[in-house]
C-alpha cells in the first residue's frame, strides 16, 4: 500500500512538473508571438527549442558542452576529496574546529566570480582556472553538511560501540560515517548545482577557452544572437535538471534507511 502511495505521489509530482514546464513554455511562446516584446529580444519559445535541438547535432557545440561538463566533474570531485575528510576532522576534533573556524568563516563568504582575475593570473586561461573556482565554491556545502551530519549522529549508538571496546576509528567508520552519508549526499547535490553555475559563469565572465559559457558569451556579441543565447541557457538548465535528477535518484537508492525515505515507502 505504501509503495503504491509512493508511486502515485511520484507520478503526481511528475505531472505537476510537466504542467509547470508547459505553462512556462506557453507563456513565453504567447509573449513572443504577440509582439509584446521584440523578437530580437525575446523570440518565441518554439524557435529557441528548435535551435537547442539543432545544436545537439553540432559537434563543435557538443565539444564545448563536454569541456564544461569535464570542468564541472573535476571541480566537484576535488571539492568532495577536500570537504569530506576536512568535515570529518572538524566535526570529530573540537580543538581543530575552533582553531580553523575563523579562517573558514572568512573564506566562505568570498564570491568565487570575484576571484576570477586573481586565479587567472595564477593559473592562466585554461581549464585549471575553471576547476579551481568550481572547487572553491563547491567545498562549502559539502563541508558544512558533513560537520552537521556528524553532530546529528545518535550518541547512544556511539556509546554502545565504545562499551564493546571499539576505538575512535571504528566508531567513525561503523556509526558516524554511515549516519553522516545522507547529509554529505545532500551537500553534494547542492554543490553540483553551484559547480555548474560556476562552470558556465566563469566561461562567460573570463571569456577564454571553450565551453557552454563561451558559446553563450559569443552569441551575445552577435547582432541577432538572442536565440542562440537562450538556446545555450536552455542547455545549461537541462544539464542542471539531469544532474539533480540523477543525484536525487542516487540518494534514494543508496540511503533507504533515512527517516524521510522510510516514510515514503
Amino acid at each position: 500500500m505504501r509503495k503504491r502511495g509512493k508511486r502515485g505521489a511520484h507520478r503526481q509530482d511528475l505531472l505537476l512538473g510537466a504542467l509547470g514546464v508547459l505553462l512556462a513554455f506557453g507563456v513565453c511562446e504567447a509573449v513572443g508571438r504577440a509582439g509584446l516584446v521584440r523578437r530580437s529580444y525575446l523570440p518565441p519559445a518554439s524557435e529557441v527549442l528548435a535551435r537547442a535541438v539543432e545544436l545537439a547535432g553540432d559537434p563543435v557545440f557538443l565539444d564545448g558542452v563536454g569541456a564544461t561538463v569535464r570542468a564541472w566533474a573535476l571541480g566537484l570531485g576535488l571539492a568532495c576529496a577536500i570537504a569530506v575528510p576536512l568535515g570529518l576532522l572538524l566535526g570529530s576534533v573540537p580543538v581543530v574546529d575552533e582553531a580553523v573556524r575563523a579562517i573558514v568563516e572568512f573564506l566562505r563568504p568570498l564570491p568565487s566570480v570575484a576571484l576570477i582575475p586573481l586565479v587567472s593570473l595564477l593559473l592562466g586561461s585554461g581549464t585549471e582556472t575553471k576547476v579551481a573556482l568550481i572547487t572553491y565554491a563547491s567545498v562549502w556545502p559539502i563541508l558544512f553538511n558533513t560537520v552537521y551530519g556528524l553532530g546529528e549522529t545518535d550518541p547512544l549508538a556511539k556509546d554502545t560501540l565504545r562499551a564493546f571496546g571499539f576505538g575512535r576509528l571504528s566508531v567513525l567508520l561503523r556509526v558516524e560515517l554511515p549516519a553522516t552519508a545522507p547529509f554529505i549526499a545532500a551537500g553534494l547535490r547542492i554543490s553540483a548545482a553551484i559547480a555548474l553555475v560556476l562552470a558556465v559563469a566563469t566561461e562567460i565572465l573570463a571569456g577564454f577557452g571553450e565551453g557552454l559559457g563561451i558559446f553563450i558569451a559569443q552569441s551575445g556579441l552577435s547582432t541577432d544572437g538572442t536565440r542562440d543565447v537562450l538556446a545555450g541557457v536552455a542547455w545549461a538548465g537541462a544539464l542542471g535538471l539531469v544532474i539533480n535528477s540523477v543525484l536525487v535518484w542516487g540518494e534514494r537508492r543508496l540511503f533507504p534507511w533515512t527517516p524521510e525515505r522510510r516514510g515514503m515507502r
